[in-house]
């Protein structure tokens, strides 16, 4: 079995920066890719960021530019660095990774809140 635990969120001042991490942990798994995700009150779910393990990574629209996705395949660790925040990133930020332990499946942490305000 794998969980996710995600932290970094909490409050920002609008051109501020927030780093998430999400942390996997388990045994037995392979990791194949892990993305950020977010929703925002009364909006649905939508993909910020992916990075496979080979390191290849896309973006939303909304955030290239100003998000970087990371992650260390060694400590099965995942990294959201958001700079330039801006109050339209406010929302709830969910960890999801692609993994294999018997065969392919998809997990979801339980995720953090980002709020960016004055």
């Amino acid at each position: 079995q794998l969980q996710l635990v995600e932290s970094g969120g909490g409050l920002v001042q609008p051109g501020g920066s927030l780093r998430l991490s999400c942390a996997a942990s388990g045994s037995g798994f392979t990791i194949i890719t892990m993305a950020w995700y977010r929703q925002a009150p009364g909006k649905q779910r939508e993909l910020v960021a992916i990075i496979t393990s080979g390191g290849s990574t896309n973006y939303a629209d909304s955030v290239r530019g100003r998000f970087t996705i990371s992650r260390d395949n060694d400590s099965n660790s995942g990294y959201l660095q958001m700079n330039s925040l801006k109050p339209e990133d406010t929302a709830v930020y969910y960890c999801k990774v692609l993994a294999r332990i018997r065969r392919f499946q998809e997990y979801w942490g339980p995720g953090t809140q980002v709020t960016v305000s004055s």
